[in-house]
């Protein structure tokens, strides 16, 4: 990190607005109104949502549309304010049937995770013998089948950063362009597998599934071995467009030229409740929301619940690339909230100077008076990488807009339920998630006062940022080495893949 920016804002006592008196707002005294027992409570609530509706939030489903109504119905009481949900379209898909086997009678199920945009099988499934794909790079070409017979096979082949196509796809499309029927991937950490995507649908995918790594160890030992596997794997997968929503709310006052924004994304993963991922960000944004709702502010707030992050960032993508160019223009910065209760405090590293990407101008300040503060506090500091793993890269690769945000971590050692079942209400610290809370409004004091002055903004060319709202979002290639040495699974497109 470079040296730290000492940040003084000069705030006015107070002002009126459509007839409410309202104090200016100062950092002590929002920080003051984030409170542990209220950030639990959404969190309780959340957590309530999930189990009555099969145990997620996800994009698609039922816990989903029950977490937007209970934001909204919040959000939409304050006083002033503008509150709305932005319908959008979102690529949702839903195993249906799922199961990987030796063939035989007497065989039991190994654990196997559909993997997202996967093509099914026949409902019969398919037979075939078990074969083990190249090792390490050769994996990620077709041509590193030359003198392997995969023709009409399940091929078994270890997860891989693949320089393209990702750590799966890149590993399931030359499998199938070398003849395979079926492709099983199995992870290369212990961790349990509760996700993964292709991204995308296409032809050039064969039926796949996703499996633990010692359930896959195993099998590769008695196949080096010399023993003959035949497998059966069986997929049925819905993959189809649905209509989903993001929330967005606006206090009232500030200048309407000059437009703080802060999200979170709203959903989960299918295979739990998602509390820390993101329901910490979610209950974040909604203290912070009803304790700015009673100050007056210099800069216009804007607050933005994400649908579908976990489906490829589809909330905020479409968000950022419907925006008008004048509502572009009136962007001065954007905070970035994914999973804050559970790690270590990081603040992420725009200024490059610790893992090397820079993000755009006043990004930089953003990360100094986070740092600043933290350490201030008695806190140590973790820079976080810029994965382009959450919703700040639509705002970066879509509108490149100043950003910054916070993060506790995905790797086991900080968040062990990360994309598990136990991501639940006892998955939280809460101690964690008010520090954070406390620090998100520090910074929303500062910027939402002084935040132009901070940030000078730079006005968008029109005929340029057409061509860039089409840019794709996703994970920067040249770090996936570094983020899974420093064991972050949150790599890109919402998740991991």
């Amino acid at each position: 990190m470079r040296n730290h920016m000492a940040i003084a804002a000069m705030l006015p006592l107070a002002t009126c607005v459509m007839g409410t008196y309202k104090v200016m707002v100062e950092s002590e005294k929002l920080q003051a109104d984030m409170k542990t027992e209220g950030l639990m409570s959404h969190l309780e609530s959340l957590n309530a949502i999930a189990h009555a509706h099969g145990g997620n939030r996800a994009f698609g489903l039922p816990g989903y549309a029950a977490s937007v109504d209970y934001v909204y119905d919040l959000v939409s009481q304050y006083p002033g304010a503008k509150a709305w949900k932005q319908d959008l379209p979102g690529l949702y898909n839903s195993v249906e049937s799922i199961e990987f086997n030796e063939a035989g009678s007497n065989s039991s199920s190994i654990y196997v995770y559909g993997l997202t945009y996967s093509p099914s099988t026949s409902a019969e499934g398919i037979t075939a013998q078990l074969v083990l794909g190249p090792e390490g790079a050769a994996g990620c070409d077709a041509a590193g089948y030359e003198g392997i017979d995969v023709t009409g096979k399940i091929v078994l082949i270890q997860r891989f950063r693949c320089p393209t196509g990702g750590t799966l796809a890149g590993r399931v499309k030359p499998a199938k362009a070398a003849g395979a029927a079926a492709v099983i991937v199995y992870n290369d950490t212990p961790a349990k597998v509760t996700g993964g995507t292709l991204s995308a649908p296409s032809e050039d995918l064969a039926p796949c599934g996703y499996i633990n790594e010692a359930d896959g160890l195993a099998l590769k030992e008695r196949i080096a071995g010399g023993e003959a596997v035949t497998a059966h794997f069986q997929q049925t997968q819905t993959i189809e467009t649905r209509t989903t929503q993001n929330v967005i709310l606006e206090l009232e006052g500030g200048d309407e030229e000059n437009v703080i924004m802060l999200g979170a994304h709203l959903d989960s993963v299918q295979a739990g409740p998602g509390i820390n991922d993101d329901g910490s960000g979610t209950t974040l944004l909604l203290e912070l929301s009803k304790a700015l709702s009673k100050y007056q502010t210099k800069n216009k707030v804007r607050f933005a619940w994400w649908a579908a992050e976990e489906n490829g960032l589809v909330g905020s993508k479409y968000y950022c690339a419907n925006l008008a160019t004048a509502d572009v223009d009136r962007l001065v910065a954007y905070l970035n909230f994914d999973m804050v209760s559970k790690g270590y405090f990081g603040v992420a590293d725009t200024d490059g100077s610790t893992h090397g990407s820079v993000a755009p101008p006043g990004s930089d300040l953003i990360e100094k008076i986070w740092v600043e503060h933290f350490e201030g506090q008695g806190h140590e500091v973790t820079p976080a990488v810029l994965t382009n793993g959450s919703d700040y890269a639509s705002f970066w690769q879509v509108l490149n807009k100043p950003f910054g945000f916070l993060h506790t971590g995905t790797g086991q050692a900080q968040d062990p339920c990360y994309h598990q079942e136990c991501d639940t209400i006892e998955n939280p610290d809460p101690e964690t998630l008010t520090v954070n809370a406390k620090a998100a409004a520090h910074m929303l004091a500062i910027l939402s006062m002084d935040g132009t002055e901070l940030i000078p903004k730079t006005p968008v060319n029109a005929s340029m940022f057409a061509e860039v709202r089409t840019r794709s979002v996703g994970p920067d290639v040249i770090m996936i080495e570094e983020l899974e040495a420093l064991g972050e699974r949150h790599l890109g497109c919402g998740h991991e893949v």
